[in-house]
C-alpha cells in the first residue's frame, strides 16, 4: 500500500528516533489520518530487519483492526497473545497482544526479556496504567513506538515520564487543509446545561454524576436536534447507558431513525452495520464508539459527555472527520451546548485545533456569543489567534518598548517571538525530560551567534525550538533577529514578517540618511517593499 506523504515522513522520523538512540518514541496523528497503516509499515520494517514485534492494545477491535490491516498493507500475518490463544511456537514474527492477558505473571514468564525486540503501543495515552508498564517493563530493553491521536499538554507531560521524544506529530488543522479530512463547522447550542455539582473521579468529570445532570436536559436536547440534525447522519455520545437508552427513545419520538449500542447490545454487530447503511440516522452510544470504529458517511457529531481530556475529545469528535465522496459528505457539523460548570478545564471545539490555552478561550467566548451559527473552526481558530495577539501586545506594549531600548546587540526572545507571531514558542511548554534540562553550552553559543539573547532560555527543548525557527525563517527569506531588533527600536512595527531583503533595503536607507528614517516614512504605518537592485534583482547580503 501506497503511504502517503506524511505518513512516509512519520516512518523516517520514527526510525531515525530509534536510530539516535531515543528508544521510546511517540507518533501523533488524528483520528482517520491513518495511524495503523504507518504503525504497520514501521512493524513490516523491523520483520524485514529479522525483529520479533509486538502490537499492544487494551481492546479487541484494536487487535483486530490491527491484524487486519497489517495483512491487507504488507501480507504480514500475525500471532495473537490473548486468553487462551498464544504466540509461542509460531513462526510468525509480529504478535497482537492483549495487555489484560499479556500483564499477567504468569504469562509474562513464559517470555525472555529479550523475546520481543520492538514494541507497538496502540492508542499510548492509556500506556502509564500499570498493565501496560508491567508488560513494558518485562520486555524494557525492546524499541517502543507509542501512537495517539492529538494529546493536550498535560497529556503529553505525562507521556513524557515515560517516552524520550515525539518523532512526529500530524495536526487536525493541517490535515484539513491538505484535504485528508473534512472540513469541521462547530456550532453552540444556547442550551445552558448545569454540571456544577458533578464530581470528578480519575482526573475527568464522574459519569454517574454526568448522567444524572444530563438527564433533565435530554427533552430539550432532542428538540434542538430536530432543528440542525434531521438530514445529517448522526452520533451522539452520552456518559451512562440508560441515558443513552432514554436519548435513543426521545430522539425516536421527535422523528429520528435511531438505535442504540453498549458494550452489553448482543447485536452490536448487526446495529453498526444497519447504521452504516442508511437504516439508522442517529446512533447513541454511552462511549463505546470512542475507539476501533469507523463510519466515513458519519457528518454531524454531538457530544454529551463533557470531558477534561483531550485525547479522548479528540477521539469522540474523530469519529466523524473522514472523507466520504461518496455520499456526498462536505463537512462535520459538531454540535456544541453552554455547558455551565465552575470548572474552566472543559474541552470544546476549540480544543480540537488551538495549541495555546488563550486561543482556545478566546474562541469559545467568541462562539459563545454567535450561537445557532455554525463557524469552521480553522476560520475561528486564526480570528481568536488574531484577538489574542492583538490583546497581548496590548498588555505587552510597555514591556517590549523597554526591550527595545535596551543597549544590547542582541533582541530579546520575548520580542523576537512576539514580532514574528510565533504562539508555539510564546507558549511552549517543555513534555520529555531532554527539553526539560537546561540548554547546551553550543545551544547557547548558536543563538546568541544568530543574534538571541540567550540568558533568558531556560531549558533546552526551548532553545532546539528557537533554533530550528532560525534556520526555517532563513531558508525562506525572512528578517534575522538583528534586523528586528534594529528596526523595531526605530519604532518600525512586526519586522519579523517581513522578508530579508525588505528589511535590507530600509536599513541600507536609513544608514544612507545618517542614520535617520528618511523623510516620508512613518515607522508606524510603514508597509515595506520588497528591495531591487538596479539591474531588477534581488538585494541580498550585509552583516543583516
Amino acid at each position: 500500500m501506497d503511504l502517503r506523504p506524511y505518513q512516509k515522513e512519520a516512518v523516517t522520523a520514527i526510525e531515525s528516533e530509534w536510530q539516535d538512540g531515543r528508544k521510546k518514541t511517540l507518533l501523533v496523528l488524528p483520528t482517520g489520518c491513518g495511524k495503523t497503516i504507518v504503525f504497520c509499515r514501521i512493524a513490516e520494517n523491523r520483520v524485514k530487519e529479522g525483529e520479533r514485534v509486538l502490537i499492544l492494545a487494551h481492546r479487541d477491535e484494536l487487535l483486530n483492526q490491527a491484524a487486519d490491516k497489517l495483512e491487507r498493507s504488507t501480507g504480514l500475518l500475525t500471532a495473537k497473545e490473548k486468553a487462551e490463544e498464544t504466540c509461542l511456537g509460531s513462526w510468525f514474527r509480529v504478535v497482537v497482544g492483549s495487555v489484560q492477558s499479556m500483564m499477567r505473571e504468569n504469562r509474562l514468564a513464559r517470555f525472555s526479556h529479550d523475546y520481543f525486540t520492538s514494541i507497538i503501543i496502540d492508542e499510548a495515552h492509556h500506556c502509564l496504567t500499570d498493565s501496560y508498564q508491567k508488560v513494558l517493563q518485562h520486555f524494557d530493553g525492546a524499541k517502543v513506538l507509542g501512537v495517539t491521536a492529538t494529546p493536550d499538554r498535560s497529556d503529553m507531560r505525562n507521556l513524557g515520564q515515560f517516552f524520550d521524544s515525539l518523532a512526529y506529530e500530524y495536526t487536525l488543522p493541517r490535515a484539513i487543509r491538505e484535504g485528508y479530512l473534512c472540513k469541521i463547522k462547530a456550532m453552540t447550542i444556547p442550551l445552558k446545561i448545569d454540571i456544577t455539582g458533578v464530581k470528578q473521579q480519575s482526573g475527568d468529570f464522574a459519569l454517574a454524576d454526568v448522567g444524572t445532570a444530563l438527564d433533565p436536559y435530554l427533552e430539550e436536547i432532542a428538540r434542538e436536534m430536530s432543528k440542525h440534525c434531521r438530514n445529517r447522519k448522526t452520533v451522539v455520545f452520552l456518559p451512562l447507558i440508560k441515558t443513552s437508552q432514554k436519548m435513543c427513545r426521545l430522539l425516536n419520538e421527535h422523528g429520528f431513525q435511531a438505535a442504540e449500542v453498549n458494550g452489553n447490545s448482543p447485536d452490536r454487530a448487526e446495529i453498526l452495520t444497519d447504521f452504516d447503511q442508511g437504516k439508522y440516522n442517529v446512533l447513541c452510544n454511552s462511549m463505546l464508539l470512542t475507539e476501533g470504529w469507523d463510519c466515513p458517511s458519519v457528518d454531524c457529531i454531538v457530544v454529551l459527555r463533557p470531558t477534561k481530556v483531550r485525547s479522548l475529545y479528540c477521539q469522540m469528535v474523530g469519529r466523524g472527520t473522514r472523507l466520504s465522496p461518496d455520499t456526498g459528505k462536505e463537512e462535520l457539523l459538531l454540535l456544541d451546548f453552554l455547558w455551565h460548570t465552575s470548572r474552566h478545564d472543559l474541552c470544546r471545539p476549540a480544543h480540537l485545533i488551538c495549541e495555546n490555552p488563550e486561543v482556545a478561550d478566546k474562541m469559545t467566548e467568541n462562539m459563545n456569543e454567535d450561537p445557532e451559527n455554525a463557524v469552521d473552526i480553522e476560520a475561528a481558530e486564526k480570528q481568536a489567534a488574531q484577538d489574542v495577539l492583538k490583546e497581548r501586545e496590548e498588555a505587552l506594549a510597555k514591556q517590549l518598548q523597554e526591550m527595545r531600548k535596551r543597549k544590547r546587540a542582541l533582541v530579546d526572545p520575548l520580542q523576537f517571538e512576539m514580532s514574528i507571531a510565533a504562539e508555539d514558542l510564546s507558549s511552549y511548554v517543555p513534555a520529555f525530560g531532554w527539553q526539560m534540562a537546561p540548554p547546551s553550552d553550543k545551544q547557547l553559543a548558536m543563538l546568541e551567534k544568530r543574534g538571541i539573547f540567550p540568558d533568558e532560555i531556560n531549558n533546552a527543548g526551548k532553545a532546539a525550538l528557537l533554533l530550528d525557527r532560525l534556520q526555517k525563517r532563513q531558508a525562506e527569506g525572512l528578517t534575522t533577529p538583528k534586523q528586528i531588533r534594529f528596526l523595531e527600536s526605530r519604532g518600525f512595527q512586526h519586522v519579523g514578517t517581513w522578508t530579508f531583503d525588505s528589511a535590507k533595503h530600509l536599513i541600507d536607507r536609513i544608514a544612507a540618511n545618517g542614520w535617520r528614517t528618511p523623510i516620508g516614512i512613518t515607522p508606524s504605518t510603514y508597509q515595506p517593499e520588497l528591495a531591487q537592485t538596479p539591474d531588477g534583482g534581488l538585494a541580498v547580503g550585509g552583516w543583516w
